[in-house]
């Protein structure tokens, strides 16, 4: 016989299925630990605690003198750092999964030659995946890689490791710059990201280099109500 899970999780299991099943959207201010404590028949403490776990998961946030509310838990990528995007959806607790559209060899255009700092017509390689969280899209990344550096990124699997692991694998990133800005996709970008053409999306154009070396280019597109950005900078105090 198994034995039923604690209580503070049962109480867990519940918030969640509320959450996840869209009964309570992002803003929605869930109920105070008292009452939680009385339907659930256990102590305050036992209903903080499985507030709080939630709370610290990302699930829930806190807003003194008002209550605790679901967050909103949009996709997020960092505007500083960059991140693998397979251990962001998994860090948030979703499952991640790409579909690989292109993968090949292709001769570098205007575009692609001045992004990537190599001559026009020059051989580089091109992959266009699109990311999913939980088979939902939630970017559409097309990179340029020159094979200079990384001459066997068109030979690795990417349902077992994105561009970007393979990168870093092969080229620690040491510098990055981005540029961000709101856009419409056309139809068959809009087709893979499965949303509407008039949906704002998200545009960051990225360069990275490996000490003096520029790596790659990529342009990768988010849907605007799937996704966010965030900056932070610390500064020392004075």
């Amino acid at each position: 016989m198994t034995s039923a899970p604690p209580l503070y999780l049962q109480i867990q299991q519940h918030l969640l299925e509320k959450i996840q099943d869209g009964a309570w959207p992002a803003h929605h201010q869930i109920p105070p630990e008292e009452q939680l404590a009385r339907d659930f028949g256990v102590s305050r403490m036992t209903a903080n605690k499985a507030i709080r776990d939630l709370v610290h998961k990302g699930y829930l946030t806190r807003q003194p003198g008002l209550g605790t509310f679901v967050t909103d838990r949009k996709a997020e990528s960092s505007l500083v750092e960059v991140y693998n995007i397979a251990d962001e959806v998994r860090s948030r607790g979703h499952d991640y999964s790409n579909s690989v559209l292109v993968c090949e060899a292709i001769k570098a255009d205007d575009e692609i030659a001045l992004r990537l700092g190599v001559r026009l017509g020059s051989r580089v390689f091109q992959t266009l995946l699109v990311h999913l969280e939980n088979d939902t899209p939630i970017q559409l990344e097309n990179r340029y890689v020159n094979p200079r550096w990384v001459p066997n990124y068109l030979k690795s699997d990417f349902s077992l490791h994105t561009p970007n692991e393979v990168l870093v694998a092969a080229c620690p990133i040491t510098d990055v710059e981005h540029i961000v800005e709101a856009v419409l996709v056309d139809h068959q970008t809009a087709e893979w990201l499965a949303i509407d053409t008039a949906t704002p999306c998200l545009s960051m154009v990225r360069r990275t280099w490996s000490g003096e070396q520029l790596i790659s280019y990529a342009r990768l597109l988010h849907p605007g109500n799937r996704y966010k950005l965030r900056s932070s900078v610390h500064r020392q105090a004075s």
